[in-house]
């Protein structure tokens, strides 16, 4: 192997192709899957930031957890768990706003031993489009 060829393993990479890499480990879940994940007791997530979720609405049940709090939330084992974080073999479904930043927290979740981790393809937008249920803030 040539000094070039070991350099080009670290070779950075775009978004795009981080996206797909990590999405090779995940079992995505379409809106009626995540749906019966959650009725079946697994925990949805919505990782959305405030204004989307006050423009858009919430998905009932799910838990509200910003990003940049999703694993020691989650963290089964950490001090600074929900309580609906119950163990590592809970499934999770982390939902974004269209599926993407959420491939990159389920997998995120994954190396924290939470093996049922996963994400919502096409996002909430995508649950909406769907017709499943969702609370708006608005009266």
């Amino acid at each position: 192997m040539s000094d070039e060829q070991a350099v080009g393993d670290d070779r950075p990479v775009g978004i795009d192709e981080l996206l797909e890499r990590v999405r090779l480990d995940l079992d995505r879940l379409s809106p009626e899957e995540a749906y019966q994940t959650a009725e079946a007791g697994g925990l949805l997530v919505d990782i959305r930031y405030a204004a989307l979720r006050e423009r858009d609405g919430l998905i009932p049940g799910a838990l509200v957890v910003e990003r940049n709090e999703l694993e020691w939330r989650l963290d089964p084992q950490g001090s600074h768990r929900a309580p609906e974080a119950t163990g590592h073999d809970l499934p999770v479904v982390v939902i974004c706003n269209e599926g993407y930043a959420s491939s990159l927290a389920a997998v995120s979740l994954r190396q924290l031993g939470l093996r049922h981790a996963t994400d919502l393809t096409g996002g909430f937008q995508a649950w909406r489009a769907a017709g499943l249920p969702v609370v708006t803030t608005e009266s």
